[in-house]
């Protein structure tokens, strides 16, 4: 198969340009913005050689998973605190495009993808997607936000400090090409929920449908500070809402986030 678009992302105006080795999809589609590309387009690879994930981290490559980024024009006007929750838009088509992919399949049960705060989603509690965002102001050009998302379609790396797996590994038979195509259209769906940020409400009620560890134990580092309590809720800016033993709400805006059983032992 050929990556193409899905027919309501062509209508919505996005394009697509495809590499079949490229070092990293999101620094392609920012290279392409400060020579004059006005987006939205989709940047996408059959390789990746220098994919990179939150805080530097690389993102690891096997033959036959998922790279693309989506180069997205930020409305003027727009705040960044509202831009940040396009992250949250990402999470809700990537979840939404897998459903699509996987369906209940022979066993007549939906697979269990959940989306991890801030920005991953999970397979079976294993990590399977990583999503990242990133911003560039260009002189006389306005703002332009990176959408890069990854996906364990194949394979999912050795040696990682945190479980991970692959669609190919829980049995599930889909290929790059095909889910990227249901992302795009997915993602439109999404955005218009968002309708530049007017709508977050709507996509944290999505979000929180699908989030793991609502309601239970979550602990987070931030810096210096180590805290631990329960998974309250994402509030009206995405962050994440952590009740401590003694009462106290704390709202998370970034950290190293464990849930579950995790979190009791971290």
């Amino acid at each position: 198969m050929t990556f193409v678009l899905d027919p309501a992302a062509i209508a919505a105006g996005y394009r697509i340009e495809v590499h079949d080795s490229l070092g990293s999809t999101s620094t392609q589609a920012l290279e392409r913005a400060r020579a004059g590309e006005a987006g939205p387009l989709w940047v996408v690879t059959r390789e990746q050689t220098g994919g990179r994930g939150r805080r530097g981290k690389g993102w690891g490559w096997i033959a036959g998973n998922h790279a693309a980024s989506l180069l997205w024009p930020v409305p003027p006007g727009l705040a960044p605190d509202r831009v940040a929750t396009l992250g949250f838009v990402a999470g809700i088509a990537v979840e939404r495009a897998l459903r699509r992919a996987c369906g209940p399949g022979t066993t007549g049960v939906a697979p269990d993808f959940r989306l991890k705060w801030p920005n991953d989603v999970l397979l079976g509690g294993a990590k399977l997607v990583g999503i990242l965002l990133e911003m560039e102001t260009l002189p006389g050009r306005g703002a332009f936000v990176t959408v890069g998302i990854g996906v364990n379609v194949a394979g999912a790396p050795d040696g990682l400090p945190y479980a991970a797996t692959s669609l190919a590994e829980a049995g599930h038979a889909v290929d790059a090409p095909g889910l990227f195509r249901l992302l795009t259209g997915a993602w439109v769906e999404a955005e218009r929920l968002w309708d530049e940020g007017r709508g977050f409400l709507r996509i944290r009620d999505a979000w929180l449908a699908a989030a793991v560890g609502l309601g239970g134990p979550v602990s987070v580092q931030t810096g210096a500070r180590a805290m631990t309590g329960t998974f309250e809720t994402i509030d009206e800016g995405g962050r994440l809402v952590v009740r401590l033993a003694d009462g106290e709400r704390v709202a998370i805006s970034a950290g190293e986030v464990h849930f579950g059983t995790a979190a009791t032992a971290a």
